[in-house]
């Protein structure tokens, strides 16, 4: 294997078993990193190539693979890979390709090309600002300037009990089965769709509401808490990092300056007279303010808390109970794989 590869296979399993560690001291039920020997069966590792590694045809729709000097018989001994894209996908048209990953998928190795593109950014749409509050029952909640969208994750949860239930049910003595395999890919294949999706539809939600600026909700150091067993395996699985970096690359694209914005106290604070009581925040996602009254939804008292930190409104100013009450709700629609408000998911 070339050394880069063999250096970057190795970082890798390092980072693996580093965060499986961490994870240990709050979750002893935390599965290890699946690189470990099952029988006479090694797992099949992701192996990147680096730049020197691997010499690109983007005309002829072929990579060449170095072998590594361990392995080659002779000097031009390497491994010469012909790929095919989707259709709206021409890597001759990239400015450069970083690496190349080779993954197993669990029946066959896959080429994935980490490539740089130049993005014409447009202008910002307009001056419009919206929050968003991230979360674990509802995805996603987003306080526009007139209107409050809420993106549950019921879909997603549905995912990933049937997928992992999958997966354990057919786990073999001597490791993972094909069907196990099978069902792991599956749950990353729909968990990467999901967001995709998600933040596609929320910049695109920007742009038609002239929204140019976007607060996202950042949980800072969330995850070095301890939640106990139930908290920390949910905390484990919340993707909101990536929901961000989607947001923020998707965002450049349409003109919409995504920021990241530090969520403390933000689920607690009344987004009308600024009352911080910790009860305020009742069960069920219930937001009742001891000093003004409010009554709302709590994750969209969240959001808009997230979108006056950009855009403070005066205190008095009433965006309460006929907003945060009544917030209107995306549901994921199988079906069409698009977000579709509830009225149209159940019709």
């Amino acid at each position: 294997m070339n050394a880069q590869s063999s250096q970057k296979a190795i970082e890798e399993l390092s980072d693996a078993f580093q965060s499986w560690f961490d994870l240990r001291q709050k979750d002893d039920t935390a599965n290890p990193p699946g690189y470990r020997k099952h029988g006479d069966t090694r797992p099949k590792s992701t192996i990147t190539f680096k730049e020197d590694g691997f010499k690109h045809d983007p005309e002829n729709n072929r990579v060449r693979l170095s072998k590594g000097s361990n392995l080659k018989e002779y000097w031009s001994d390497f491994l010469l890979c012909k790929y095919q894209t989707r259709p709206d996908v021409d890597l001759g048209e990239v400015n450069q390709v970083q690496n190349v990953r080779a993954v197993w998928n669990g029946d066959e190795w896959e080429l994935h090309f980490v490539c740089k593109v130049e993005l014409e950014t447009n202008d910002s749409v307009g001056g419009g600002v919206a929050g968003i509050d991230l979360g674990i029952t509802n995805i996603a909640t987003v306080a526009f300037p007139a209107e409050y969208v809420l993106y549950p994750g019921n879909s997603l949860k549905q995912d990933k009990h049937y997928f992992t239930r999958a997966e354990y049910d057919t786990e073999g003595e001597n490791g993972p089965s094909k069907k196990s395999m099978w069902a792991r890919r599956k749950l990353t294949e729909r968990e990467t769709h999901f967001y995709h999706v998600l933040t596609d539809a929320i910049i695109t939600e920007c742009v038609e509401r002239d929204v140019g600026t976007l607060a996202v909700s950042w949980p800072e150091d969330v995850r070095d808490s301890d939640w106990g067993k139930t908290g920390n395996k949910k905390l484990h699985s919340w993707a909101f990092d990536r929901i961000y970096q989607y947001l923020d690359y998707k965002g450049e694209e349409r003109g919409v300056e995504v920021l990241k914005e530090n969520e403390w106290d933000t689920s607690k604070t009344c987004s009308r007279c600024g009352d911080d009581t910790k009860t305020n925040r009742k069960h069920r996602g219930l937001y009742v303010c001891s000093s003004c009254a409010l009554v709302g939804n709590a994750d969209c008292n969240g959001a808009e808390n997230m979108r006056q930190k950009i855009t403070p409104s005066p205190h008095g100013e009433d965006r309460s109970n006929g907003c945060v009450s009544q917030p209107s709700t995306y549901l994921f629609d199988r079906e069409s794989g698009t977000f579709q408000s509830r009225e149209q998911v159940v019709s």
